[in-house]
């Protein structure tokens, strides 16, 4: 075992990194839709930094624009990306027993080689950042996200069998060989997984099952889990089967977040999820889609985090492009 741990996202951040929308798919077809792109990530990087110090990677050619749409705090760097979907891309941050910060390298591969992803740029990302930041960077040789992986700072970590032991990633892995390589990664030791993720993250632009839709910790013994309430949605069974694991998996307290009242969109039954939020220094940006549940997400979050100011942010453009708010940040611990 090494001496690396991850922090809870809820422990004091130094900052928060994300990256600009350039190109692909994120940025749509249409000018409408890149406008669109651009003022949701930058929605996102405008209420974080309000809280904390937000560095944005951007294509050079692009920082003019980026400045335009963001606040003048948020700190823009020439970086070079296929992608905007920082939780995923970017290193995960570990500190050693002495505090010493690093950043951990997992195999990015476009989330199981799908093939409308290109990752030659992204692959490269947290080296990119750990150079930047002047910390060492922890190989591995794992195919995983950081969308992938949530932690209590207490040596327990949430995964699911479609992502880390699915085809594409580490299908030739054991569990017991993905637990390996996690522990030894995040300092944890106890690995909870689920069986799949939410329905929709299964069609094109989805991640496969990513945990950070379906549920995380929210203190060291407290879970929240995606509830879809509605018999209608093929989560509701999802959510109930969801329960059922974390029942079984310890001594925690869950709670239950209503997913919203909103079933369908034109491409078919979605995913928003309110469980995608992202804890901020003193604050929560939390998901919002316009929906009759948003008000009870808030009312729900602010039992679950007394003292922090819960911030809503439109996130179906992001929800639309195959991700939510938390897949756009990446915390730094301080």
């Amino acid at each position: 075992m090494s001496n690396w741990f991850m922090p809870a996202e809820w422990e004091p951040h130094a900052r928060t990194w994300m990256a600009w929308p350039s190109s692909g798919y994120t940025l749509g077809e249409t000018e409408a839709e890149a406008m669109e792109a651009r003022e949701t990530w930058a929605a996102v990087a405008n209420a974080v930094v309000s809280f904390e110090p937000v560095s944005m990677l951007c294509e050079a050619d692009d920082l003019e624009l980026a400045r335009a749409f963001v606040d003048p705090r948020v700190e823009l760097i020439p970086a070079e990306l296929n992608d905007a979907w920082m939780r995923d891309i970017g290193p995960t941050f570990v500190k050693d027993s002495a505090g010493k910060l690093a950043g951990v390298n997992w195999v990015f591969n476009g989330w199981g080689a799908q093939d409308w992803a290109t990752w030659d740029k992204d692959a490269r990302v947290a080296e990119f950042i750990d150079d930047q930041l002047q910390v060492a960077t922890v190989h591995s040789p794992l195919i995983n996200e950081g969308g992938g992986i949530h932690v209590n700072g207490s040596g327990s970590v949430l995964l699911t069998e479609t992502v880390q032991l699915g085809e594409g990633r580490n299908s030739s892995w054991s569990r017991e060989d993905v637990e390996a390589e996690i522990h030894s990664k995040l300092g944890t030791t106890n690995a909870i997984w689920l069986r799949r993720g939410l329905t929709r993250d299964y069609d094109e632009f989805g991640t496969r099952g990513h945990v950070d839709i379906v549920a995380c910790f929210a203190d060291a013994k407290t879970i929240l889990f995606h509830n879809q309430e509605n018999p209608e949605h093929p989560d509701f069974a999802i959510s109930q089967e969801v329960r059922r694991t974390l029942e079984d998996a310890g001594d925690f307290t869950l709670v239950p977040v209503a997913a919203p009242t909103t079933l369908r969109d034109e491409e078919g039954f979605v995913d928003y999820s309110y469980i995608n939020h992202y804890v901020v220094n003193g604050g929560v940006i939390l998901c919002g889609f316009g929906d009759a549940n948003d008000g009870r997400a808030v009312a729900t979050l602010q039992q679950v985090y007394p003292d922090r100011e819960i911030v809503l942010v439109d996130a179906r453009p992001l929800f639309a492009r195959g991700g939510g708010i938390h897949c756009i940040t990446q915390q730094q611990p301080a």
